[in-house]
């Protein structure tokens, strides 16, 4: 499932949308407004049901705002928006080309997030997976040997290490704090995400020499209960794996 399960990333993708908008000259510190939104008959709501007059890019990401994302996907086109995640590896068309793009109601698998995310922590490139390193015969005679692919420029250094910045206070204090307090560090880089009726749980992070991305969700897309969040299932695996890698 981690190379062919194609699921929504929900508030997962958000970290791209902010790449996006500093590439256009935003920073932690921009304002953006965080009052109810409308388009037609789409009425998106905050996951805490909380509405405040602006955030900082920081605050809105570290308590992961829908609202502000939205406008953040407004001010980009979610044409640009579109081609952006593009960069990080993220299939062009299979992503929305309207504003709920920016609540990730498109399509992804594991692996792709986790790539992904990588690019943030290695200064921009995106690394390419690769799943056999080599092949020993019964003697332990070297066979094959995998000749690894080079990472391709996805993002600018400067990019990559801003909007890690924003992912550092979504795990210093946002809705990842949990995972540096399981670990007990504070380099840690990440983004849970839950979507529509808890169908899908995420949690995609790294730090400086590891990335890594957990999914959690049921083969035929159901709720995996109304209580449930990325933050609940899907970061206690993350943590857990982190803790051994």
């Amino acid at each position: 499932s981690a190379t062919q399960a194609w699921r929504q990333p929900g508030s997962a993708f958000k970290p791209f949308i902010y790449s996006g908008l500093i590439e256009q000259g935003a920073w932690a510190g921009t304002l953006v407004s965080d009052q109810p939104f409308e388009q037609g008959d789409w009425t998106p709501r905050n996951y805490d049901g909380q509405y405040e007059e602006a955030l900082t890019l920081r605050e809105a990401l570290a308590r992961s705002k829908n609202m502000v994302t939205i406008r953040v996907a407004q001010a980009l086109g979610p044409q640009r928006a579109r081609a952006w995640a593009a960069r990080f590896g993220l299939e062009e068309d299979k992503q929305p080309l309207n504003l709920t793009i920016a609540l990730g109601t498109g399509s992804v698998t594991p692996l792709q997030m986790a790539q992904a995310y990588a690019a943030f922590a290695n200064e921009g490139q995106l690394p390419t997976g690769w799943l056999i390193q080599r092949v020993q015969d019964a003697q332990g005679e070297v066979i094959w040997k995998a000749d690894p692919p080079k990472p391709r420029p996805a993002v600018s250094a400067r990019n990559a290490f801003m909007t890690s910045q924003l992912l550092a206070a979504v795990a210093r204090e946002g809705t990842a704090a949990r995972a540096s307090a399981m670990l007990g560090r504070w380099d840690l880089y990440g983004k849970t995400g839950t979507t529509n009726d808890a169908v899908d749980a995420w949690f995609c992070g790294f730090q400086a020499t590891r990335a890594g991305a957990v999914w959690i969700g049921y083969p035929q897309p159901k709720s995996l209960g109304e209580r449930e969040s990325g933050g609940g299932l899907a970061l206690p695996v993350w943590a857990a794996n982190m803790a051994v890698a």
